[in-house]
Parts: structure tokens; sequence; C-alpha cells
């Protein structure tokens, strides 16, 4: 079965420990609902740096990664779909980008 990635864009830090336990408890809900299709759960990306041919830059882009998961889905609109579940989409707070693994 193909895979896709999740890259996601945005998504805020939870204010205070009660608001983290919301966070991760829809965030563990999602993938509970996508139950094996779910091949790598990822996790939130820190800082990032662009390397480019004209050199380094700390930015991270002009839509920096947020975070990534890996997910199996029969094909790119069914992965969509599952991506549609997103708590970060949910709520308004950031974006996933799906695109699909292409095997070698």
């Amino acid at each position: 079965m193909p895979k896709f990635m999740f890259v996601y864009h945005g998504g805020k830090a939870p204010e205070d420990p009660a608001e983290g336990e919301k966070v991760m408890a829809a965030w563990n809900a999602w993938y509970g609902a996508m139950g094996a299709a779910v091949v790598d759960g990822g996790g939130p990306a820190g800082m990032s740096r662009t390397v480019s041919a004209q050199g380094v830059a700390d930015n991270g882009g002009s839509n920096p990664v947020s975070g990534y998961t890996l997910v199996e889905a029969a094909d790119q609109d069914a992965a969509v779909e599952m991506a549609k579940g997103c708590p970060m989409v949910a709520d308004g707070s950031g974006s996933v980008e799906v695109a699909e693994v292409i095997q070698m």
C-alpha cells in the first residue's frame, strides 16, 4: 500500500499543562481512529535551517515545518481524507501537506 507524508505547518504550543493534556488527547484520538494506517507517528519539529545553493538560512523557510507523520492509504485522496481529521486542521491553527512517498 502506498505511503504518504503528512507534513504539518503551523499549530501552537499549549499554554498550560491542562491544555497540553487536551491537545495530546485529540492527537491520540485521531491516531487511534487511523489505526494501523499510521506507519510512523512522527512528532513535532524544532527550529529548522534551510540549506540551498545560496547558503544556509536560520529562518526555516517561508512555511516552516512543525512536524510530520507517515501513513499508509489506498491513494492520495484517501490520505487527504485522513488528514482532514488532524487536530490542527480542526482547530484552525495549522495545515497538513499530504505527499506520496515515491518508491524507488
